[in-house]
């Protein structure tokens, strides 16, 4: 199985890019790859889409599963992550269509992105993924839940993560093709 991450965030030491890392180690999928975000402002008078545009897009396409991660910036998804799902909308074909994926979240604040996810379903309503409603995944106090490598010390949010890699794989395979 190919897995695709997406982070909401372009920070460097993200713990939703951490996070990432850990819902693919636990997904173990025959291949990873972490999508880049930075691609330029929507805008609709741009007539030919950017390469990083079109090169996000056959990522997705090429995925069988894609787990997302947002931070929660100002109570809604971050602007980087909206960008990225405004672009890949006017590619065709419709690369969500029927795309397993899964949100994540993880946050300094207590209540772990859980506006930002929501915001984010939201937003992907309209591409028709088909996005897993449980178990729901947000970090809050996330600085003490990661450790130095940048791994989850909490073995309950290590639990809940195991869960919901578990749910998405089972969610491809039940709706994967026969080869």
């Amino acid at each position: 199985m190919k897995l695709l991450g997406i982070s909401g965030s372009l920070r460097a030491n993200s713990y939703n890019t951490m996070l990432l890392a850990e819902a693919a180690r636990l997904f173990a999928p025959k291949s990873y790859a972490l999508a880049d975000l930075n691609l330029p402002l929507f805008n609709e008078d741009i007539a030919e889409k950017p390469n990083s545009v079109l090169k996000l897009h056959a990522d997705i396409m090429a995925a069988d599963a894609v787990i997302i991660a947002t931070p929660e910036y100002n109570k809604n998804l971050s602007g980087v992550l909206k960008n990225a799902l405004d672009w890949v909308s006017m590619v065709r074909p419709a690369a969500w269509a029927s795309k397993p994926v899964a949100i994540l979240s993880a946050s300094s604040g207590i209540t772990g992105g859980v506006r930002a996810q929501y915001s984010l379903r939201h937003c992907m309503t309209t591409f028709n993924p088909r996005i897993l409603q449980a178990p729901e995944v947000m970090i809050g106090n996330a600085a003490e839940v990661f450790d130095a490598q940048g791994e989850i010390g909490n073995e309950r949010t290590l639990k809940l993560l195991t869960k919901q890699m578990i749910a998405l794989r089972r969610e491809v395979s039940n709706h994967m093709s026969p080869e």
